[in-house]
């Protein structure tokens, strides 16, 4: 939803200020991050939690426009990052995409709330009780699985059975008529477990 929102700032396609916090009381915004950390900090959020892979260029440009004047808008980041990595070759997605992804992931503190949510969610899971949770990206993808994963080992029973049972050896992704009815389904990824 907040992608559709300009006025959050979560995307680089609508214009809106360089906000990026579901949490509007919170004090961390995309734009005290790309105004004020260095360029080796950026570098580092963009390959960490980007996955981006002209994360230094990103952020060399980055640097390099706020010297004379702040960024202040997704219209300004997604216009400077355009300019200094061009469009992908035969890519789907826009050069902003996955550094936007990473200022997201930092502002509100996403992984680190994936991983509470999902092991605080297992503790109130019934017996024969089901839990699902949809990902769309990597990063995301992997918390949800290694929490799985690991509760599947604890805490043993006499029997030598863990907590819980996974019920999706590889997570479900969405068919292509959905793709083409969605297009946003495209990098979702879900994966259930089971309370023994």
């Amino acid at each position: 939803m907040q992608l559709d929102q300009g006025e959050k700032g979560f995307s680089f396609m609508k214009k809106g200020p360089l906000d990026m916090r579901m949490d509007p009381d919170s004090d961390l915004t995309a734009a005290d991050i790309v105004n004020s950390y260095s360029e080796e900090k950026l570098g580092e959020i963009f390959r960490e939690f980007g996955e981006e892979p002209q994360w230094r260029r990103a952020a060399r440009a980055i640097v390099y426009a706020r010297a004379s004047k702040p960024i202040e808008t997704t219209e300004e980041l997604s216009s400077i990052l355009k300019k200094s990595m061009g469009l992908k070759k035969g890519g789907r997605l826009h050069p902003a995409t996955l550094i936007f992804q990473a200022l997201r992931i930092i502002v509100n503190r996403e992984l680190e709330a994936i991983e509470k949510g999902l092991t605080k969610a297992l503790k109130f899971l019934a017996p024969l009780g089901r839990i699902g949770a949809i990902s769309f990206h990597s990063l995301e993808d992997r918390i949800v699985k290694n929490v799985l994963r690991d509760a599947c080992f604890r805490p043993k029973d006499k029997h030598g059975k863990g907590f819980l049972k996974i019920l999706t050896k590889k997570p479900w992704t969405a068919a292509l008529k959905e793709v083409h009815h969605n297009s946003r389904a495209r990098s979702a990824k879900m994966r259930f477990a089971e309370r023994i």
